[in-house]
């Protein structure tokens, strides 16, 4: 049997499309999820949560977390100035 190459290319093609659009459609959920747990971060430290433990639980780093709190009009701290390390 011969292989025709344009109906590889084709058929390469084809399923390049489909994993994208999987793709696509799973970052649209994460960034909907995000969304959700960036409202609830910034819930619970409007509450007087320990932003420790919002950080942990939403599993964050704290600068993602800070980021939030800042966009909400949260005040938060200043970044500590970045130290030199001993040579």
């Amino acid at each position: 049997m011969v292989e025709i190459p344009e109906k590889k290319r084709t058929e390469a093609l084809t399923e390049l499309a489909q994993i994208s659009a999987e793709r696509d459609a799973a970052q649209a959920e994460v960034d909907r999820i995000m969304e959700k747990l960036r409202a609830a971060s910034v819930r619970a430290a409007k509450t007087g949560a320990s932003r420790s433990r919002v950080r942990e639980l939403a599993k964050v780093s704290s600068r993602t977390l800070y980021g939030w709190l800042n966009e909400a009009g949260l005040e938060v701290r200043a970044k500590r100035p970045a130290t030199k390390k001993a040579a």
